[in-house]
C-alpha cells in the first residue's frame, strides 16, 4: 500500500492530498456518466479539469520533496517512492485521457494532455499527436516527467527574473537615497543663503537709519553755526543793541575812534 511507504511529514501530507484529489476525480467521472445535459457535463468537466491541474501541481511538489529527502532515505525507500510517483503520474494521465474522451463526445476536438493554466493546449488529434490513451506506461511517465522538468525550468527562469528585478530595485533605492541626501544639502544651503540675505537686509536698514541720523545731526550743527555767525554779525554791525546778549567768550567790540574824536571837539 502506498500509505505504508516511509515518508516525511511534508511528503506524506502532499501524498494524501494527491490521493484525495484522485478519489474526487474518480467520483466526478462516475457522476459524469449519469449527467445527460451537455451544459452540465461541460461544467462538470471544467471542475474535473481544475482537479487535474491541482493534482499536477501536487505531483510536482511531491517530486521536489522526494529529491530533498533522497539523501536521507535508503536506496530501497527511494525506489519505492519513485515507483509511487510514477504510479501517480500514470493515474493522472489516465484521467487526462478519460477527459479527452468525454470532450470528444461533447463535440470538442481539442486534446489537452494537461494544462497548467498557461493558456497553451496540446495540438489536436488532426496533427497526429500521440494522445495519452495511445501511450504506454513508460511513455506516459516520460511525458509527465518532461512536462514537470519544463515547468521547473520555467520556475528557474522566473526566479532569475525576480532576482534581477530585486537587484535593479536595490540600485534604484541607493540612487534615490543619494539624490535625497543631495536635495537635503541643497535645501540646507538655500536656508543658509536665505538667512544671510535677511541679515544683510537688516544691516542695510541699520546703516540707512544711521546715515539719516548723521544727516540730522549735521543739519542741526549747521543751523547752530549759522545762528552763531548771524549773532556775531549783528553784534558787530549794531553793538548798541541790548536785545542781543553778548556771546560768552567773545569780547565786546572796541569803541569807534570817530566817536572819541567827536567828543573832544565839542569840549
Amino acid at each position: 500500500m502506498a500509505s505504508d511507504l516511509p515518508m516525511g511529514p511534508q511528503l506524506e501530507q502532499i501524498h494524501g492530498e494527491i490521493r484525495d484529489n484522485f478519489r474526487a476525480l474518480s467520483n466526478g467521472f462516475q457522476k459524469l456518466d449519469k449527467i445527460k445535459d451537455s451544459n452540465r457535463q461541460s461544467k462538470q468537466l471544467e471542475e474535473l479539469t481544475g482537479r487535474m491541474r491541482e493534482c499536477k501541481r501536487l505531483v510536482k511538489e511531491f517530486d521536489r520533496e522526494l529529491k530533498d529527502e533522497e539523501g536521507r532515505n535508503p536506496p530501497e525507500v527511494n525506489k519505492q517512492l519513485n515507483d509511487e510517483k510514477q504510479s501517480m503520474i500514470k493515474e493522472l494521465n489516465s484521467y487526462v485521457a478519460l477527459r479527452k474522451t468525454y470532450m470528444t463526445t461533447l463535440g470538442n476536438k481539442r486534446v489537452e494532455l494537461f494544462d497548467m493554466g498557461a493558456g497553451v493546449s496540446e495540438p489536436t488529434a488532426d496533427d497526429n499527436v500521440q494522445v495519452a490513451s495511445a501511450m504506454s506506461n513508460q511513455e506516459l511517465i516520460n511525458a509527465g516527467t518532461t512536462t514537470m522538468n519544463e515547468t521547473d525550468q520555467a520556475i528557474d527562469r522566473t526566479k532569475k527574473v525576480v532576482e534581477q528585478t530585486i537587484e535593479v530595485g536595490t540600485q534604484t533605492a541607493v540612487t534615490l537615497k543619494g539624490q535625497t541626501e543631495q536635495m537635503g544639502r541643497i535645501v540646507n544651503e538655500l536656508d543658509t543663503i536665505n538667512f544671510s540675505i535677511k541679515k544683510a537686509s537688516q544691516l542695510v536698514k541699520e546703516i540707512g537709519r544711521q546715515v539719516a541720523t548723521d544727516k540730522c545731526i549735521m543739519l542741526f550743527l549747521f543751523l547752530i553755526v549759522c545762528g552763531v555767525v548771524a549773532i556775531i554779525i549783528v553784534k558787530i554791525v549794531n553793538p548798541g543793541n541790548k536785545n542781543i546778549r553778548d556771546i560768552p567768550g567773545l569780547a565786546p567790540p572796541a569803541p569807534s575812534r570817530r566817536l572819541l574824536w567827536a567828543t573832544e571837539h565839542f569840549d
